[in-house]
Formats: structure tokens, C-alpha cells, sequence
């Protein structure tokens, strides 16, 4: 439970129709291994001590009886396990019968929520047998205990303030305004869903849907347990489509009659991420009038992880979808920049082009914004300035490039025009420090821009999102333009895009194209300002900042998430198990906390460009943060963790 995580499990256990007894038998037997296997939150199916298709068998009294005492026993068994557990049973009160999920803890009945939607259309007959949920709060006694008997119960961990846990029952969230709805605007951070949902054909697709867009919109965690194996088939078919989902994302899923998965299905829902999400949204409203708040306790505990921590969160795992992504994002990128060349009454398009990913990225974005305008590539005039540590890999590529894509190329060596700023400002060009490596880029800068003003053009910026949040950018050098395209586009992101961009031009007979930006991806990143060794590039960013992909691991948890140093190092364990040790995790995570707080005074100034993602660092959107602000809390706590590791 410790950084906000809480396992949650979606049990589907198998049962027989009215016989209580051994429903229950199976609900205690699944709540001990669960709970062995450290979940503290589980959540059965619908009336899983009666089974959900007992037809007019509910209505009668031994059935009832047994019910009672079956959840009895399941209290009395359970008392010593650290769990939170819902079950459902049917419940007369005030000659009414209910349908009930009954939520227990530590022996104890916490409170009964009954079900609101009760279905009464195609295969459902529940109007027959259960009442919908009363309007008021009222109080129950069950298994001799006088209980709050309510829809709108918050059930709060005291332990955990973050986890907060309402219910709804089945039919509930297929309604046009899910009780769920109301429990996340009272503070519910966890919505517990027994149901009993048969399987038709698409319907899992539809239900899987369902649960992720209602975890997404109430900016919550949603446990669905499915009922499965043993209800009647008289007329239906029960597959036990159990689902638990996090903020629109499906963290777990027992397919539809996979009962090879075991009892449940279980994932770690990350309660503190929710609540900070929900207080980044500022059109995220409370309301939590007329909701009981009722206490319990769980174990403050560390929590294994066993979700799925993506070592590339920038980058969908699946090729078709990354396909997709890669074209959706130049697409945007294009559209804006057409955009503002139309505005700007740009006659060109003028960039700095170094056989690099970024530039290359650019130049691709460029040419796809002038084919949109109709306008001749030729509008585009593209200038590669080598200097001192230009290779003749980069360069050459630079040239092909420009050559296949059809635009203006012009090559203006820069060499001398350095050399003699040097002699200006009285620098030794021996010492290759950062007067050294920050001339070049500023002379390319200034190159460019008065390009633009002869030629009445845009200067289109290169750097990308990792580069910006590093400060990887020579002030008011190549951190400067007339509008970045690639402002918001994570460097390893940059690699598919110019990866997919290979394969369409491979797949449009463009062999050369696809060679060319296939040996660029092959090309290790480098501003190439420092003089080559043996003819090869001497300077590799990665060997100097650190691996491009624990960098934008590390951007997404801080800009996406607001985790602390702690948490995103244990979730970057998990992530580069075996790729990574402890120390060069920390080692690069220390890196990039003392660059990006350090370096915000160069974002602060950003040019204009479009946003294509969910992070991004411009100063009028997503990122603002004062330029001296103090890195000290976050750089202590990276310093008490080397400490505690022996680094």
C-alpha cells in the first residue's frame, strides 16, 4: 500500500445455484488465497452466495436464512485476514427484497449497498423479484448487526486516506448516469462492481469498453467481477468476464471463460496517481453531500507490483497502433506548421539540417506541410553547416536526404566564421570547453535566421521534447526558432517516427529514402560539435546525459504523474529489470532531476509549436515553473535513497 498502490482482485468463484453452504465455502477458501497473495481489496460477483439465476427461488425464506448465514460465516472466517471484501446476497427489508452487495472487513459488516438499476428487459426479469434501491439512508440489521443500508456509502481506508471505495451492482453502470458517477464526485477513488453479466456475441468488447471509459472519466480505479461457472444455463451463459481497469487503462482481464486464469484476476491500483489527477483537472468537481463516510483499516504495507510498468510509455507496444501513433503525430505536426506558414506569409521554410534524427524529423514534417499547402518543396531550403565535428556519415546524409525529398539544399561551411569569432571574443580554440561547442551551434542560429529574413521564411526548430526537458540546447543557439515542430515529441519517440517514416518509403518503392533515413536512425545522437576521432563521431549524447529511454521513463512519471524520486525509481526497477542495475538508475535519475529543475529558464522562452501528446513543457500550456526554483527536496530525497541502497 506504501507510494499509493493497493492490490485489488476481481474473483469469479464456481458456484452451485441456492446451495449457500458451499458458495460460501468457495468465497472464504478464494478471500484466504487472495489475501496470501497480498490483495486487500476483493470484489465478487453478483449474489454469489445464492448464485444470480435463482429465479423465484429468492423469495424463499430458507434460501434467505441460508444467505444470512453463509455471509455470517464468511465474516466470522475472514475476521483475521487484511482485506476489504464485497460479496453479494439477496435481502428482504421492510417486505422488500434487494438485491446486496455486503461489504466486510475484519469480521465486521461495514455496511449493505443495494442495486439501483434493476433490469427488467430481454433475458432479465429482475423487477419480478428485487425492489430498486431506496432514496434515504436507512439502517439494516444483518447477521445481528445493525448496518448503514445505502447506495451512497464511501467506504475509507484510515490507513490510507487516498483509498476511498464505493460500489454499484452490474446493470448500475449500463445506465445513462451510473451511481458510480456520484460516488466518484463524493471522493470515491475505487468503484467495486459485482455483477452477473451474460455472455452474448460482443459483448465482452462492449463491457471491456464500458469499464475503461468509465474508470477514465470518473479519474478512477474500477474492479468488475463477472459472475461465471456454475450459474444455470436454462436460457443464458455465464463466462466470468471479470475486468480491472485504472484511469481508461485495462490493468487486468480474465477473458471471457478463461477459467484456466484461476479463482481471479488481480493488478495494483495506484490510488495516489488518481487523486493527483483529479487535482490537476481543475474541471474535476466534489460533491459528497449526503454520502456516509464509514472507516476501516488495512495494514500500511509495501505492495508487490505485478501490473505492467512500460519501460516506453511515449511508445504503444503494439505495431499497428504505433503505426498509427507515428502517422497521427506527424500529421498534427504538419497541420501546425502549414498553419502558421500560411499566417506568417512565409515564401519559405528554412532549416538547419544535420544528418541527425531531430533535423531529419523536421525536415519530414516540413515537406508534408508544404505537400498540404500545394506549394513546391523547393520552398524549403535546408542548410547543412559543417564545422569541426561534422563526420562525412552525417553530412552525406544530410545531402541524400535533402536530395530525395526534393528541397533546396545549401552548404555553408561555418569552420572559418568560427574561428574568427574566437579571435574576437579571445578564446583558445584548443580548449574545446563550452564557449567552444556554444559558438557553433549560435553561428548555425544566426545563419539561418538572417537566411529567413532574406528569403521571407520561417526558421523551423529541431529539438525535441527529452532535449528541452534536459536543457540539451544551446541558449538562444539551437534552442531557437520561429516554430519547433518536434517541441513535444520525446526523443524515443523521434526514432519511431523517422523508423515508420523508413518503412512507408520502402513500402512507396523509395529504397534510397528508405536507406538514408534508416542509416540516420543508425547514426548515435550528437550535437557533433566536438573534432571526430578517426573519422567517426566523438561526442554521444547518451554517453554524456545518459540513455535517452531512462530520461523519457523518468519525464513522463514527473510531468504526467508527479511521482517523487522514490516511487519512479521503484517503478524504473521494475520496468529495466535486467537491463539496468540500481546504481545506473539512480545515477541517471539524479542526472535528470538536477537538469530539468536547473534548466527551465531555457523552456520558459520556448518558440511556438504543436502539441501532438499528453506531456509537454511549453511555458503557455502543460509546464509552467519558475526558472529559479530550488531543487533541494527532490535531490534530498535521491540522496536518502543512495544512502539507504549503500551508492
Amino acid at each position: 500500500m506504501k507510494d499509493g498502490f493497493i492490490r485489488t482482485a476481481a474473483a469469479t468463484p464456481s458456484v452451485r445455484v441456492a446451495d449457500c453452504p458451499y458458495n460460501t465455502a468457495e468465497l472464504i477458501r478464494i478471500a484466504r488465497a487472495a489475501a496470501a497473495d497480498g490483495v486487500r481489496l476483493l470484489v465478487f460477483p453478483e449474489l454469489c452466495i445464492t448464485a444470480y439465476t435463482c429465479e423465484d427461488l429468492f423469495f424463499s425464506r430458507p434460501l434467505l436464512e441460508a444467505s444470512e448465514a453463509g455471509l455470517a460465516a464468511y465474516l466470522a472466517a475472514t475476521a483475521e485476514l487484511p482485506l476489504l471484501s464485497i460479496v453479494g446476497l439477496p435481502l428482504m427489508h421492510e417486505d422488500k427484497l434487494y438485491n446486496c452487495a455486503a461489504v466486510c472487513a475484519g469480521g465486521r459488516l461495514l455496511g449493505v449497498v443495494p442495486k439501483s438499476a434493476i433490469p427488467g428487459y430481454s433475458e432479465f426479469y429482475e423487477p419480478r423479484h428485487f425492489t430498486p434501491a431506496p432514496d434515504t439512508l436507512v439502517r439494516v440489521t444483518l447477521c445481528g448487526e445493525a448496518v448503514p443500508f445505502s447506495t451512497n456509502l464511501l467506504f475509507c481506508c484510515d490507513s490510507m486516506p487516498e483509498l476511498r471505495v464505493a460500489v454499484e451492482i452490474c446493470e448500475d453502470l449500463w445506465g445513462a448516469v451510473p451511481p458510480s458517477c456520484r460516488h466518484a464526485a463524493a471522493g470515491a477513488t475505487v468503484i467495486a462492481n459485482l455483477s452477473a453479466s451474460n455472455e452474448t456475441v460482443g459483448k465482452d468488447a462492449y463491457r471491456r469498453q464500458l469499464v475503461s471509459m468509465q474508470s477514465a472519466r470518473l479519474i478512477c480505479g474500477y474492479v468488475y467481477a463477472d459472475a461465471g461457472l456454475g450459474e444455470s444455463t436454462t436460457d443464458v451463459v455465464f463466462s466470468g468476464h471479470s475486468l480491472i481497469a485504472e484511469n481508461g487503462a485495462v490493468l487486468a482481464e480474465r477473458a471471457p471463460f478463461d477459467y484456466a486464469i484461476g479463482d481471479y484476476v488481480a493488478s495494483e491500483i495506484d490510488v495516489a496517481r488518481l487523486v493527483r489527477e483529479r487535482a490537476r483537472v481543475n474541471t474535476w468537481k466534489t460533491d459528497g453531500a449526503g454520502y456516509l463516510r464509514i472507516p476501516f483499516t488495512l495494514p500500511l504495507e509495501e505492495t508487490k507490483l505485478t501490473r505492467f510498468i512500460d519501460p516506453h510509455p511515449f511508445i504503444p507496444a503494439d505495431d499497428t497502433e504505433r503505426a498509427r501513433r507515428c502517422a497521427q503525430i506527424l500529421t498534427i505536426q504538419a497541420h501546425g506548421l502549414r498553419q502558421r506558414i500560411e499566417r506568417a506569409f512565409a515564401r519559405t521554410c528554412v532549416i538547419a539540417i544535420s544528418g541527425g534524427l531531430d533535423s531529419c524529423l523536421a525536415l519530414l514534417v516540413t515537406v508534408r506541410a508544404m505537400d498540404l499547402l500545394n506549394r513546391p518543396r523547393t520552398d524549403i531550403i535546408a542548410v547543412t553547416m559543417p564545422c569541426f565535428g561534422t563526420t562525412s556519415r552525417t553530412k552525406s546524409n544530410a545531402e541524400l536526404l535533402c536530395a530525395e525529398l526534393g528541397v533546396t539544399l545549401r552548404t555553408i561551411d561555418i569552420m572559418d566564421a568560427v574561428k574568427q569569432h574566437f579571435r574576437d571574443i579571445g578564446h583558445d580554440p584548443d580548449n574545446h570547453n563550452v564557449v567552444y561547442e556554444n559558438s557553433q551551434a549560435r553561428e548555425r542560429t544566426q545563419i539561418i535566421m538572417d537566411i529567413a529574413n532574406a528569403e521571407n521564411g520561417l526558421v523551423i526548430g529541431t529539438g525535441d521534447l527529452s532535449e528541452l526537458a534536459l536543457g540539451w540546447a544551446t541558449y538562444n543557439g539551437d534552442h531557437m526558432s520561429n516554430y519547433g515542430v518536434n517541441g513535444s515529441v520525446p526523443k524515443t519517440l523521434v526514432r519511431h517516427i523517422v523508423g515508420w517514416c523508413a518503412d512507408d518509403a520502402e513500402a512507396s518503392g523509395r529504397p534510397a529514402l528508405a536507406g538514408c533515413l534508416r542509416d540516420i536512425l543508425a547514426t548515435p545522437v550528437s550535437p557533433e560539435l566536438l573534432p571526430p576521432k578517426d573519422g567517426e563521431i566523438a561526442q554521444k549524447t547518451e554517453d554524456l546525459v545518459g540513455p535517452y529511454e531512462l530520461h523519457d521513463f523518468y519525464l513522463y512519471l514527473l510531468l504526467r504523474h508527479g511521482f517523487a524520486p522514490r516511487k519512479m525509481l521503484r517503478l524504473a526497477r521494475i520496468a529495466f529489470a535486467g537491463v539496468y542495475n540500481d546504481a545506473t538508475l539512480i545515477r541517471w535519475l539524479e542526472t535528470f532531476h538536477r537538469r530539468f529543475m536547473s534548466q527551465q529558464f531555457k523552456r520558459s522562452c520556448l518558440p511556438d509549436g504543436p502539441k501532438v501528446g499528453s506531456v509537454a513543457v511549453s511555458p503557455r500550456g502543460d509546464w509552467r515553473m519558475p526558472s529559479d526554483a530550488a531543487s533541494t527536496v527532490w535531490m534530498e530525497e535521491i540522496k536518502a535513497i543512495r544512502a539507504e541502497l549503500g551508492l
